[in-house]
């Protein structure tokens, strides 16, 4: 059989038109699976950080924002209930925050970067409910001697303007502080504290 009759072009081409195309069919195949390893634009937006302008924020009030999904409650406190955080130690079952609840620059007695400031998630350590505000230094069915803090309805857990369990409740942990800095003034980013520099101002 002689060489003669084959048309080595026509050959060329079809290797090389089914080379392109089987190298296009894996890209097309290819992309979407590594597609499916990042996490989607929901997700990061999930665990995005969030900011809250608390320029408005008056003395004894708490705003509330979402942060992975989580309420975060940033409170304004006044000196009054600063000034009272301190003589609760006693009745505390983690006054000096040694659990890890809380990055290291808010491991202090206001929990806090700036001490009339306190940011907390607001799920209960226990089992996950919401506890309620209550800021009044009032007396409180369950605290006669109360002086302000959070309240959790569903299984009676307190915490006190700091985020701080009290002894002889369920939850076992004070109130998770999340990571975050100052941005200015009047902004708090919620979700990242990277740069030292500019947690507080």
């Amino acid at each position: 059989m002689s060489g003669d009759g084959v048309d080595t072009s026509k050959r060329r081409f079809l290797i090389a038109a089914t080379t392109v195309v089987g190298g296009v069919g894996a890209v097309y195949t290819a992309v979407p699976f590594l597609a499916s390893w990042m996490p989607s634009e929901r997700a990061k937006a999930a665990g995005a950080p969030v900011e809250a302008d608390i320029s408005k924020l008056e003395d004894g009030q708490m705003i509330r924002v979402q942060w992975r999904g989580k309420p975060v409650w940033v409170v304004k406190r006044t000196e009054e209930m600063v000034k009272a955080l301190p003589g609760l130690d006693a009745k505390l079952r983690d006054p000096e925050s040694v659990d890890p609840q809380q990055p290291e620059y808010a491991q202090n007695v206001n929990r806090s970067i700036k001490p009339e400031i306190l940011v907390a998630v607001g799920i209960c350590t226990h089992l996950g409910c919401s506890p309620s505000f209550a800021p009044e230094a009032v007396p409180q069915p369950y605290d006669a001697e109360w002086k302000g803090g959070f309240f959790c309805v569903c299984h009676g857990s307190r915490f006190d303007l700091a985020g701080r369990v009290f002894q002889g409740v369920p939850a076992p942990l004070n109130l998770e502080v999340p990571p975050h800095k100052y941005i200015s003034e009047s902004l708090i980013l919620i979700g990242d504290d990277r740069g030292a520099a500019s947690r507080l101002l």
